[in-house]
């Protein structure tokens, strides 16, 4: 687990080729129990060992206690 990130209710994993992965995982949200928070990413492997995984493509929904859907913002990378 990262830190500063809950843990997710559920998580799935799946292999799309030799380098890249599907992942989604869906969490808990802060504020309301029953609402939800899908992240779903696609993820490459690194090429060397002392470099970082990389994320190719990623979405987050927003599922809320009533069953609706949003796609929420993308969030911006931390400047380095």
């Amino acid at each position: 687990m990262v830190i500063g990130l809950p843990e997710p209710k559920a998580s799935f994993r799946l292999r799309l080729n030799e380098t890249e992965f599907l992942n989604v995982s869906i969490f808990p949200t802060k504020k309301d129990p029953t609402a939800e928070v899908i992240s779903v990413q696609i993820n490459r492997m690194p090429r060397a060992p002392e470099d970082n995984w990389e994320t190719v493509a990623k979405i987050a929904l927003y599922r809320s206690p009533e069953g609706d859907y949003s796609r929420l913002p993308d969030r911006e990378k931390p400047a380095k």
